[in-house]
């Protein structure tokens, strides 16, 4: 769709629409550039502030995947004002404010507009030092591959809209999409930053689709043992009951060509890896001998950080699944 589009070119713009990465990054100076990020969607959930919630923190993920720690957020708010109750947008703004003061960031202000479907969103600014950002490749050859969330919320996203499951049965998947990417202190103790050589976050190409982006110039392949990726409470069942969304079938078809050994391998664990996940975990290349250290940084911080396999020199570009 941007063929033929005359694109401008400033050598401040660091990271831009080039290559497939979480957020765009400006330098200001030496020592200071902005990362930035928009994201908004329809609700997946029938609790106003849950979803508020999580469409913010499912926004903010980009700057972390970056590296960066966000300074402003805009509101972005599609809603039928003249059919609905005025206090459902209400909470829905409510539950993003939370979210924003949670992540020490600031709402200046936003936009809105009268649509028969609702959707929210933000617009977030952030801050990252020129020499510290992180892109989506750069793994090399024995790093180990974490990822910071369990996987399944899309499947469990789609019981819930066919009425096979309440929010109440599938609180801990919510409380999973509703926790901020924030990322761990940095101190003299633990200076796990230095060991991170990539970063994304895990949303709607699924974990398959964006560990295909991680090694997609064909440096490095990547190994995944299902046995070690953490999934939510019931999302193999609801799988297995065929509850898989449609984003996920389109997941398989764009990149299951670079896989191998799923014939092996357990086809529902398979499927929960394809699946688009909303405000899913980061997903990091980390240097082996610093991984304990990234790890416990993260579990200090009560962030969940598991990990799931490591960067080889075999088949470049293509993950093989044990």
């Amino acid at each position: 769709m941007l063929q033929g589009l005359s694109l401008p070119v400033d050598e401040r713009l660091l990271v831009g629409i080039e290559g497939a990465d979480d957020a765009g990054v400006f330098r200001l100076d030496d020592q200071r550039a902005l990362v930035q990020t928009v994201d908004f969607f329809p609700p997946m959930v029938d609790d106003p502030y849950r979803f508020g919630q999580i469409a913010a923190a499912n926004a903010f993920s980009d700057v972390y995947a970056m590296g960066g720690h966000p300074l402003t957020a805009m509101n972005l708010v599609a809603f039928p004002i003249n059919c609905l109750d005025p206090a459902i947008l209400r909470n829905i703004l409510a539950g993003g404010l939370d979210k924003i003061a949670e992540a020490g960031a600031v709402l200046a202000g936003g936009h809105s507009i009268d649509d028969p479907t609702i959707k929210y969103g933000l617009s977030v600014t952030g801050e990252v030092h020129p020499e510290r950002i992180w892109r989506n490749q750069g793994a090399q050859v024995g790093d180990v591959l974490l990822l910071t969330k369990p996987l399944g919320n899309g499947v469990l996203a789609t019981a819930l809209k066919a009425n096979f499951v309440t929010e109440d049965e599938i609180s801990q998947a919510l409380e999973w999409m509703s926790r901020l990417n924030v990322l761990p202190p940095v101190n003299s103790s633990e200076p796990w930053r230095q060991w991170v050589r990539a970063c994304t976050d895990v949303t709607g190409f699924g974990f398959f689709g964006h560990l295909c982006e991680m090694i997609s110039d064909d440096r490095v392949g990547a190994l995944v043992d299902l046995t070690h990726v953490p999934l939510l409470e019931r999302a193999e069942e609801f799988c297995s009951m065929g509850m898989f969304p449609e984003g996920g079938h389109r997941n398989l078809d764009h990149f299951g060509c670079r896989l191998r050994g799923q014939d092996l391998a357990d086809p529902i664990l398979c499927d929960l890896l394809f699946d688009p996940q909303t405000s899913g975990g980061l997903l990091l290349a980390v240097a082996a001998e610093g991984a304990e250290s990234v790890i416990r940084a993260f579990n200090t911080a009560g962030t969940g950080c598991w990990p799931v396999g490591r960067f080889t020199d075999s088949d470049p570009g293509r993950i093989l699944i044990i």
